[in-house]
């Protein structure tokens, strides 16, 4: 109305309104606006009008890019009726930097309380999102509780199920959509009235390996929410910076898991491995869990249509690329490396069950003077990484002083100090992994009555599944025949189980040792 009557009383005629109604001032890539300005250039537009210059833009440089050269380059009047300001008069243009200085300080303010107060209720254990997430709806009572949605949550658990069993999010998304499943836009529109900026209608089940990818890799289905997980690096941009983990705020156990932590764990040891794709119906079981005893790389799994199932093999992944000058091939079928695996399966999993005790007690001494070790080798290392970065710091301040006193040329600087900052950004890499290493290392110590668990739960073992490897498998190491290329050679496997690492000769009870000695 203030424009309308502004219009009227000056007699400028045809006026055409352009609205970015629910749109931050901050940005200029409202549509609105951005349909001025092709209106402009296309020489429709005479004279602007805006109620202050806030309307125009909370931007200070934009805001007064487009006033002083924008506008003027084609010839268009600009006026902003409360802040007295218009383009054809100079003297009212004088204090309008200053005014654009203050709107863009009311973005900045108010994007410091929001971050505040959202920073507030992440401390305070609240969950952040607007949108329930897939497989949940918001409680009827509480909108800030989550609650299972169970048609969509069994969806989620059939996922990672898929994904436990070598899947990838490739083949579970072609999977759902050949199924016709409705894709998570979809379905909340369609259940809960919901709309998505990503809604595509025309494609309901349109499952993408992205959407699968990131669902195996939430939390949240454990029943964690994580808050500031991500965030935007300044104001005036809208581009989101994931956070790690560590940086984040994590909540555990705050609403109903969909999943079991043993299912997350076993679906991100399959993810940390990356599948090729094959074109066999069915996926390789072991993928990423034969290791080659020598160059340590995966071995890759040898099979075709044409060949019989039983001359299926394994061959070392760096022979393959590289020849025999690297590695060897460490060649082994995968019918036998079955036969070893589960026969090995067996008895560790009995001895488990049957003599618990001493099976603790022995991994228990075992797991003590190995851990111990590796954990000393790590701490020394630690300590001369920690004490190496404390020189460097104080060589950097020393450099710094002989350049400030022209001790040194700006070129000896420079190649000095590129040098060093090589370095200390190595060591900024490498002090965390040895920190999360020797913590992993503790941890392992007490993981002997998970093990047992497991084993109490799976007491009739009769195949091999991909779920059943990555729940009690952490490798399989495979050695060099001890005669090259014969048939009768014996060939040494090492089974490195999750939780109690690979059992050695001093097993109770006469058991035999699970290093097999086999015949390929």
């Amino acid at each position: 109305m203030i424009l309308q009557r502004y219009a009227a009383d000056h007699h400028f005629p045809n006026p055409c309104f352009y609205v970015d109604d629910g749109y931050s001032g901050a940005s200029f890539q409202r549509p609105g606006f951005q349909q001025m300005m092709a209106d402009m250039e296309n020489g429709e537009i005479g004279i602007i009008i805006t109620k202050d210059l806030s309307r125009l833009g909370r931007n200070q440089l934009h805001t007064g890019l487009h006033i002083e050269e924008r506008f003027p380059m084609f010839g268009v009047r600009y006026i902003a009726i409360n802040d007295n300001v218009d383009t054809d008069s100079s003297e009212s243009n004088e204090l309008m930097p200053f005014k654009n200085l203050f709107n863009e300080w009311y973005v900045r303010d108010s994007s410091r309380k929001v971050r505040a107060v959202l920073k507030a209720k992440a401390e305070r254990g609240e969950r952040l999102g607007t949108r329930a997430p897939y497989g949940y709806r918001k409680d009827e009572n509480d909108s800030k509780k989550l609650v299972v949605d169970d048609e969509a949550a069994e969806v989620v658990r059939r996922i990672f199920a898929m994904c436990a069993a070598g899947s990838g999010p490739s083949q579970i998304a072609r999977q759902l959509r050949e199924e016709q499943i409705l894709c998570p836009t979809t379905y909340a529109y369609q259940k809960f009235g919901i709309s998505h900026t990503s809604l595509n209608m025309e494609k309901p089940c349109h499952w993408t390996s992205s959407t699968i990818a990131n669902m195996l890799e939430n939390e949240l289905y454990l029943g964690n929410t994580i808050n500031m997980r991500f965030s935007s690096k300044s104001y005036k941009g809208k581009r989101k910076v994931e956070h790690p983990r560590e940086e984040c705020l994590v909540l555990e156990g705050t609403h109903s898991a969909l999943i079991t932590q043993e299912v997350w764990e076993i679906v991100q040891r399959v993810r940390k491995n990356k599948r090729r794709r094959t074109k066999m119906d069915e996926q390789n079981k072991y993928s990423g869990l034969v290791v080659c005893a020598d160059c340590g790389t995966t071995m890759v799994l040898h099979r075709a249509h044409t060949m019989k199932p039983t001359w299926n093999n394994f061959t070392c992944r760096t022979y393959k690329k590289e020849g025999a000058e690297v590695c060897t091939a460490h060649y082994i079928r995968e019918c036998i490396l079955d036969e070893v695996v589960l026969e090995d399966l067996r008895r560790v999993t009995a001895m488990a069950r049957e003599h618990t005790l001493e099976f603790a007690e022995y991994i228990s001494s075992r797991q003590s003077a190995e851990i111990r070790q590796d954990i000393r080798r790590l701490e020394k290392e630690l300590t001369t990484m920690r004490k190496r970065g404390a020189e460097l710091d104080a060589i950097f301040k020393k450099l710094y002083e002989d350049r400030v006193l022209e001790r040194i040329t700006v070129e000896q600087f420079h190649m000095l100090s590129d040098g060093y900052s090589e370095e200390r950004t190595k060591l900024a890499e490498g002090i965390p992994e040895r920190e999360s290493a020797i913590q992993r290392l503790k941890d392992t110590v007490s993981n002997t009555d998970n093990f047992i668990a497991k084993a109490k739960r799976y007491t009739d073992i009769t195949e091999l599944t991909p779920e059943l490897l990555r729940l009690f498998i952490q490798k399989i190491v495979v050695h060099e025949k001890s005669a090259k290329w014969s048939k009768k050679a014996m060939q040494t496997i090492e089974i490195h189980y999750t939780d109690i690492g690979c059992i050695d000769m001093d097993v109770p009870q006469g058991k035999e040792s699970p290093r097999q000695e086999i015949s390929a």
